[in-house]
């Protein structure tokens, strides 16, 4: 077998579509079919209830079926991107491709539908016979000028959304594309000549486009396989084409491209000479488009017109226009309000969402999807990344407020910032949990120190604490570093000026701090000149004696290095009689809820005390997260079967907690399934008071916890907030190396509260 990296692609893209099932979608049932009561309600008789609900108001199919958000992605296969004509089922792999991203980017089900049909008015036809089952109707790869006839015919009869995303998806992330470029480049629409090649859907739709976005008809050029579209030109024309038809003698692309300020390519390779891009206006905007070869290759162009500003639709050069970025999040906004379809308002909307989070600070979670380019604004970075996660709430929410101020939306949303909330926790896991707790940091202007403020983790939580918080970051790390990093990442804030800094190379409360840690150790074995030493390097140590000081009210450290070294000078630094380590509290966030997980680090085989300390602490730290905690003390002993080992130090722990009245439920010691499985507790232990699944499980080995937690995260992919460090009063947490920006951010908030019981 060849070894090339065109047959290595081959052979890896076709192993992905075959295995471990073939091909890259399934149907899972949202409801239970557990037994002949769920099946009475699924099925007959207690859906029939269902189907009287819709025949009386035919709005109750989004409230009792799926329909609400279900897209049909259709397509007749007859102009397959890069692929041409290869007919309906030929087609498929890429309609499941695109059902796999409504699902992905925007949590739309999606059935795809390949349709061998031709004839476009039949083709329509059929479609609009869909009508009851879907939402939303998406049309691909259906050729031009087909493609219009059958989007006009369906738009005209379905009363839901028809979206010809090679039209207009293309034409919304040109558009959001164009706005920036011509912000880079200090020009206007209204001023600027465009040339562009390419009559198909496409390429009009997004000539048209730039015209609803301010440019003159007169000032647009379009071209095509047989040259220049001219008033009386007969051979190979279309009523659409007609309508960009200039009055001129020009016949050729390299006669009508010089003073083009923009160059739109949505045709082939090689259309675009350096030549020709020579005779274009100072810094050219150049969109080829055409893959995977585009109309000319970035380093032709650069040659020529060193400033031109580039976009290809290719993902190895910057500035991909992917219609990723815009169809799953305008069907997202069109089917949460019930519009009737996508009009010029909503695509417009669309387009200054996207072009707006460009221009914004990109988020940690691109930054890691695309390690290693350059994400901020500018002539390389004109649009976001399709896997930006602020894509949902930013561009769905601009289009259904757009939907519904222009009349086509069917339901209204009454609080805008609440249907962005709901957006962006399906897309951040944390984000219902985390309410509570980023709702009462808001409550308290807290101050945080960093102890690893040069990482770049840390940067960009800080940036995100700004924005989000009352709270006051403090970095430690040498101000050069930060700056640059900074600059690196495209953040806006700069260290002494958007957070308080502790340089440990030149700072002038040097001689404060080692003096301070000094007095702690002095008695343990500390000299001075050790004190000065540890007060240049350990930033945890640094971080942790400005808490001591009250020159901050937390501390947050432990994104590199082990986690009972950074403990240690935690509690060297900052424990005493009423603060001391009682373990450390994971919250994992599951598919089907949240479940805590303790104690992960600070014991490794807990006392009965310890162990006591452990629920109690956890207890107090759950309700942060507006839960009411279920506690099991877990073992491979189960009430009382095994005498010695991990049961009797659990029964022993009962025994410290039953000895005053807790205001929490707690039970044990049990095996992990009988913590989870009520019905199976019920029956090993029927008096137990514990109700329902345990939502806390407190372990009698670290290694037990730890597992537990790093299988959940790795193999049920679990989304850990903490681990919470509990018992110091909430003076400091210590994260793990793997621990993202947006977990800073969360314990940045869970640090952010002032409440000393919740330690």
């Amino acid at each position: 077998m060849s070894d090339t990296p065109k047959e290595t692609l081959r052979t890896a893209a076709l192993y992905y579509h075959e295995h471990p099932k073939p091909g890259k979608l399934e149907i899972r049932a949202t409801k239970p079919l557990a037994n002949g009561r769920d099946l009475s309600r699924a099925y007959s008789p207690g859906v029939a209830e269902a189907c009287l609900e819709i025949k009386t108001d035919a709005a109750n199919a989004s409230r009792y079926t799926s329909r609400g958000n279900l897209v049909a992605v259709v397509s007749n296969g007859t102009a397959v991107l890069g692929l041409g004509n290869i007919g309906a089922l030929a087609s498929k792999p890429v309609m499941e491709g695109k059902a796999v991203l409504f699902k992905k980017f925007a949590n739309i089900d999606c059935f795809d539908i390949e349709v061998d049909e031709t004839d476009p008015e039949k083709l329509a036809d059929i479609v609009c016979a869909l009508g009851p089952t879907f939402g939303a109707i998406n049309l691909e790869d259906i050729k031009a000028p087909d493609c219009f006839i059958v989007e006009k015919l369906c738009r005209e009869r379905m009363n839901i959304p028809v979206f010809h995303d090679d039209q207009h998806g293309t034409a919304i992330v040109v558009g959001a594309a164009a706005t920036n470029a011509l912000r880079v480049a200090g020009k206007r629409f209204e001023d600027i000549k465009i040339v562009s090649t390419g009559g198909g859907a496409a390429g009009i739709a997004c000539l048209n486009m730039l015209l609803k976005l301010g440019v003159k008809r007169e000032n647009v050029w379009l071209c095509d396989i047989q040259g220049v579209v001219f008033d009386g030109r007969t051979e190979d024309m279309t009523p659409q084409k007609a309508e960009f038809a200039q009055v001129t003698d020009k016949r050729a692309l390299a006669e009508v491209i010089e003073g083009a300020d923009m160059f739109l390519g949505l045709s082939g390779p090689g259309v675009l000479t350096p030549e020709m891009v020579g005779k274009m206006t100072k810094q050219p905007i150049i969109f080829a488009l055409a893959n995977p070869t585009p109309e000319i290759m970035p380093e032709d162009a650069r040659a020529v017109a060193p400033d031109a500003i580039i976009a290809t639709g290719r993902s190895d050069f910057p500035n991909q226009v992917n219609n990723v970025l815009c169809f799953p999040f305008i069907f997202r906004g069109a089917l949460d309000v019930g519009a009737t379809e996508i009009n010029d308002e909503m695509q417009l909307a669309c387009i200054d969402g996207i072009a707006e989070l460009a221009r914004a600070t990109t988020s940690a979670e691109a930054a890691a999807a695309y390690k290693g380019e350059h994400l901020t604004f500018g002539g390389d970075y004109l649009i976001p990344k399709p896997f930006d996660p602020r894509l949902v709430g930013v561009v769905s929410a601009a289009v259904a407020k757009a939907a519904m101020e222009s009349g086509v939306a069917t339901r209204q949303i009454d609080d805008l910032d609440a249907y962005v909330q709901k957006l962006n926790q399906s897309v951040f896991k944390s984000a219902l949990l985390m309410r509570p707790v980023f709702n009462a940091a808001r409550a308290a202007k807290r101050r945080i120190v960093f102890a690893e403020g040069e990482d770049e983790r840390v940067l960009r939580a800080a940036q995100a604490v700004l924005e989000e918080t009352t709270e006051t970051p403090i970095l430690i790390g040498r101000p050069e570093v930060m700056e640059a990093r900074c600059e690196r990442f495209g953040l806006k804030i700069r260290p002494g000026t958007d957070f308080e800094i502790v340089n440990p190379e030149n700072d002038p409360r040097y001689r404060d701090y080692w003096t301070s840690y000094h007095e702690l150790m002095q008695r343990s074995g500390v000299t001075p000149d050790l004190a000065k030493a540890i007060m240049r390097t350990n930033t945890t140590a640094i971080g942790a004696v400005a808490v001591h000081r009250g020159e901050a009210d937390s501390l947050i450290c432990g994104t590199f290095g082990e986690y009972r070294w950074h403990l240690n000078y935690v509690t060297q630094i900052l424990g005493n009689a009423s603060f001391s380590p009682h373990g450390a509290l994971s919250l994992m966030i599951l598919e089907d809820g949240p479940l805590f997980i303790a104690d992960t680090h600070v014991w490794s085989l807990p006392t009965p005390e310890q162990l006591a300390e452990t629920a109690i602490g956890a207890a107090r730290h759950v309700r942060r997260f507006g839960l009411e905690p279920r506690i099991a003390l877990c073992s491979q002993s189960q009430f009382g079967n095994q005498s010695e080992g991990s049961g009797k130090r659990l029964r022993d722990a009962l025994a410290i907690l039953d000895s005053e009245p807790r205001d929490f439920i707690y039970e044990g010691e049990m095996n992990v399934d009988t913590a989870l499985d009520a019905d199976l507790r019920s029956r090993i232990f029927p008096h137990s008071r514990l109700q329902g699944e345990a939502n806390v499980l407190i372990f009698a080995h670290a290694d037990a916890a730890s597992g537990v937690r790093n299988i959940l995260k790795m193999r049920a992919d679990g989304l850990e907030v903490g681990p919470v460090l509990m018992g110091m009063g909430n003076k400091a947490h210590i994260v793990t190396p793997s621990i993202t920006a947006r977990g800073l951010l969360n314990m940045a908030a869970i640090a952010g509260t002032p409440v000393a019981q919740y330690g």
